[in-house]
């Protein structure tokens, strides 16, 4: 089925993102589905993010950009979808890179999925401040009822892989900007792929199509907020799912081991205490078993967990198709070519 008459809305959230948002626009406006209408969303930035926005907007009537005062990734991306003319809606923050076949090959899964499916996401490799690859993640095809393995684990994971159709927005009624308010701002993404599988079936792009960006001091580096934010979507989920609470402590015990892995190995001990004192609050039977039976064979081996990038596959040479545009654009793309 042929896909080029869908207009397909792009929403780039971004607070104080100059550093990046130029290189993210460039990788959004060098997709080869060109029928895109693309939303960036400043949230109150104080730094150049907005004269960034605005050069690209000058040479590409393709972008608007919408200001607002500050108030949190949730409401920022609510803030665009809500605003989109399109039926399809590709989310991507303002430091993450998109190969260029992604949006293409989002919507065709879409189409090709019917109108019961109202997400399709992609594989996600992971890069540094300088657009290099480090790791790339499992591949899953988890596809059609997915609910039951977010329970255990957002196999998706991050904020810049879905396109989700319009409606499975409307019924999971957006982005959860609560999360902001209760001061576990981070998981806002996995509680808006869970709300839209209890209702609609997911399908999958297997190929590495999203670069996420890890650095030291964004949102997802605060491991203590993260877990407070994974416990508030399973209370959610439970209060929903009663059948199911054993896959959501499933879930959080392989969440809390995850978050431990990395602050044991980077040395974060007060990240370590404090995820550790969170889950012992929550379940002590939890925290005794995830501390007793994961941790010391972690640490012995945690050499083995850097190498390999906590849960992550170490890759050198990734494939082609993580190509980006021209590749002389960035050192993410560089490394990709050689």
């Amino acid at each position: 089925m042929s896909t080029s008459k869908y207009l397909v809305s792009v929403v780039i959230p971004a607070f104080n993102a100059e550093a990046t948002i130029d290189e993210t626009l460039r990788s959004v406006r060098s997709q080869s589905y060109e029928r895109l209408e693309i939303i960036v969303v400043d949230d109150g930035s104080a730094d150049g993010t907005l004269a960034v926005a605005e050069r690209h907007a000058e040479c590409d009537p393709r972008i608007n950009i919408v200001r607002q005062d500050n108030a949190g990734v949730a409401a920022a991306r609510n803030t665009g979808w809500r605003a989109a003319r399109a039926d399809f809606i590709a989310f991507i923050d303002a430091d993450d890179l998109w190969a260029p076949g992604k949006i293409e090959r989002q919507l065709q899964a879409m189409m090709d999925g019917g109108e019961r499916t109202g997400l399709v996401y992609s594989w996600y490799a992971w890069i540094d401040a300088k657009s290099r690859v480090s790791v790339k993640s499992d591949p899953v095809f988890h596809a059609g009822e997915v609910l039951d393995y977010l329970f255990e684990g957002n196999f998706i994971g991050n904020g810049s892989s879905a396109m989700v159709r319009r409606e499975a927005l409307v019924a999971a009624n957006g982005f959860e900007s609560g999360l902001r308010a209760s001061g576990a701002q981070g998981c806002e993404d996995l509680l808006l792929y869970c709300r839209v599988a209890e209702t609609y079936h997911f399908a999958v792009v297997p190929e590495y199509e999203i670069g996420y960006r890890h650095l030291p001091n964004n949102m997802s580096s605060d491991m203590t907020r993260m877990f407070r934010s994974w416990m508030l979507v399973a209370d959610e989920m439970a209060a929903r799912h009663p059948d199911r609470i054993a896959l959501l402590d499933r879930g959080i015990s392989n969440y809390a081991r995850w978050l431990l892995r990395r602050a044991l190995i980077g040395g974060r001990l007060r990240y370590f205490a404090s995820v550790l004192w969170l889950l012992a609050r929550r379940n002590p039977l939890l925290a005794a078993k995830v501390a007793t039976l994961g941790l010391p064979r972690d640490m012995i081996s945690a050499g083995w967990w850097m190498s390999r990038g906590l849960r992550h596959r170490e890759f050198r040479r990734p494939s082609p198709s993580f190509l980006i545009g021209d590749p002389s654009q960035s050192q993410w793309q560089k490394t990709q070519a050689t």
